[in-house]
């Protein structure tokens, strides 16, 4: 029961985005006009330049793309869901939903960066295993502070004021993780590295758990 309210929740976020084709689509556009400025401002840059204008547009795509999760939804409507199912079952369905669309955008971002920028990936299995992960871990971090900043109505500011020095940091883990892959020689920590974001993406999901309930009673 507990898990098929969750995947019925997450069920509905696919079906509201698939009837808001224009949002999706909006994302789209958003993402290829970033990879395309980035090309026409450096053309096709050395490995570690491409590495980090990756990491740069992963995230600002993740800010338009799941930090709408919560933002979006009503007082009305989340007043709704209270009624039906606990906080926590509808804060991992809305992380669910934001990592697979997450991971999605990642894919259409990694295409183009390969089609317009080049791609000086060594490790095509390791990298695409970085990104994913640093997807999932960004999807997530920003899903928490949506809602956050949707219960404190206090929405872009909130969310610009918590989620990037928070972010800053994490990139620079996912940067150096993703050098593996477009580098000759890995580095020692890498590992290391690896279960410190997996780490913190436990963090953020038990912090979830133990937080958002307050927070959706008020």
């Amino acid at each position: 029961m507990y898990l098929k309210q969750i995947l019925t929740l997450i069920r509905k976020d696919f079906l509201l985005e698939w009837r808001q084709k224009h949002t999706f689509f909006g994302v789209i556009l958003y993402v290829g006009c970033t990879v395309f400025v980035l090309y026409m401002m450096a053309g096709r840059p050395e490995s570690r330049i491409w590495n980090a204008l990756f990491w740069v547009a992963q995230l600002f795509v993740t800010v338009n793309t799941v930090a709408k999760s919560f933002l979006q939804e009503g007082e009305a409507r989340m007043r709704y869901y209270f009624t039906l199912v606990a906080p926590v079952q509808y804060i991992l369905a809305k992380m669910v939903y934001s990592l697979v669309l997450m991971i999605a955008m990642m894919f259409i971002s990694l295409l183009l960066f390969h089609l317009l920028l080049g791609s000086p990936v060594i490790r095509a299995g390791t990298f695409i295993g970085v990104a994913s992960l640093g997807a999932g871990s960004l999807s997530l971090l920003f899903t928490f502070l949506s809602a956050i900043a949707a219960q404190a109505r206090q929405n872009a500011a909130l969310m610009a004021i918590l989620g990037f020095p928070i972010a800053i940091p994490l990139l620079m883990v996912l940067s150096n993780l993703a050098l593996g892959a477009v580098a000759s020689v890995q580095q020692e920590s890498w590992w290391s590295m690896v279960w410190v974001m997996l780490g913190l993406d436990v963090l953020i999901l038990g912090l979830a758990a133990v937080l958002f309930p307050f927070l959706w009673k008020e």
